[in-house]
């Protein structure tokens, strides 16, 4: 009984890292065609010309930024001519907070955080550029954030027509969308549209067998042999197809595993991956949550009360019965259901009626979405 129970200096883990949603495996597989259809749209740059506009398109955990990843780690071990900068949108989610992140890439270091314009941050990496005679590549991960507030026509547009303002300048993009409703190239206006012009590159679901393959490397890279049998492993498969999301998965050994450490076991059971899918299937609504602002959290927090009662609610009975609480007018209301929406943590459908009536829905239970925020 003894030599099964873990002491208290070891551990399962050969390598904690490769479960880590950050990290970029050396072996990448399943994405070979969409990494050439990448390398092709980036292939300009290599020669100091402007990469041509790209959008990776997919749901969540089907492998585009880590496709982005590896592509920028290659072009960062070829060539200083072009700078690839990937800016994580939910975090950076407004122009000046995005070229802050790439004046960092050029410089090495964030602008000064107070008494600094827009346009003095936009200034040094234009100057930045055209001394250093570089091509940037920006990649604006999950920009489906900069649909709130129109922020996506304003960091497109500034971008992509930055040669107006400073001849020479030569920038690419790389527009990254895990929201398959969200049609980018009906969104962006027509200033922008006339100069982005991009090719879209479709990121599929994994299929079973390929998620099996996935998620065996990183059980042989990341965990010591034994610890997981191929039928639990065959679990964690099952739980990852019905959760729709790779990342899912990757998570979902990592906690396994530290349950089944926090027994002192040498073995990952049943209960370990049980227990750690209740967690790791809520993955995206913890990334979520704490991207939003405060008073984004006080109307999430308020439709969730609200729909622990009745379920959908009319958009307009919802604004009457909050307004006081959170404090906003109808239209900045308005605008942070349509955040809400393009984050997928609710649901806006317009239903014919009595005239047009927006209907909200959550995409989480109630209880799990207050739980996640409080």
């Amino acid at each position: 009984m003894k030599k099964n129970l873990l002491m208290w200096d070891e551990t399962l883990f050969r390598d904690p890292e490769v479960f880590e949603i950050d990290y970029v495996p050396e072996q990448f597989n399943f994405r070979e065609v969409q990494m050439r259809e990448l390398a092709f749209q980036i292939r300009p740059g290599l020669r100091g010309g402007r990469p041509l506009n790209t959008i990776c398109r997919g749901l969540p955990g089907t492998g585009k930024t880590t496709s982005v990843r590896k592509l920028f780690e290659e072009i960062e071990e070829t060539t200083k001519k072009l700078v690839p900068v990937l800016i994580n949108c939910q975090i950076d989610n407004t122009k000046f907070a995005i070229f802050s992140q790439i004046y960092r890439k050029l410089s090495g270091h964030l602008p000064p955080s107070s008494g600094t314009s827009f346009k003095q941050v936009f200034d040094a990496v234009a100057r930045m550029l055209q001394k250093e005679e570089t091509v940037l590549l920006v990649a604006l991960d999950d920009a489906n954030y900069l649909f709130y507030e129109n922020e996506i026509n304003r960091v497109l547009y500034t971008l992509l027509r930055s040669h107006e303002a400073y001849p020479g300048t030569r920038i690419g993009v790389i527009v990254i969308i895990s929201d398959l409703d969200v049609d980018l190239t009906a969104t962006v206006d027509a200033r922008v549209s006339s100069v982005f012009r991009p090719t879209e590159i479709y990121f599929p679901p994994y299929g079973e067998d390929e998620v099996r393959d996935i998620l065996h490397e990183r059980v042989l890279q990341g965990l010591y042999p034994g610890c997981l049998s191929e039928e639990m492993f065959s679990l964690v498969v099952t739980q990852t197809q019905k959760s729709g999301d790779l990342r899912v998965g990757i998570d979902l050994l990592k906690r396994a595993a530290l349950n089944a450490e926090k027994q002192a076991r040498r073995n990952i059971e049943k209960e370990d991956i049980c227990k750690a899918y209740d967690v790791s299937r809520y993955l995206h609504l913890g990334f979520s949550v704490r991207s939003l602002k405060d008073e984004e959290k006080a109307l999430l927090r308020a439709l969730a009360e609200l729909a622990a009662r009745e379920g959908e609610m009319n958009a307009g009975e919802v604004f009457r019965t909050i307004k006081d609480r959170i404090g906003v007018g109808y239209t900045r209301f308005y605008e942070m259901v349509k955040k809400l929406d393009a984050m997928r943590l609710i649901d806006l459908e317009y239903r014919e009626g009595k005239g047009r009536t927006r209907v909200i829905s959550l995409r989480y239970e109630p209880a799990k979405i207050l739980e996640y925020l409080s």
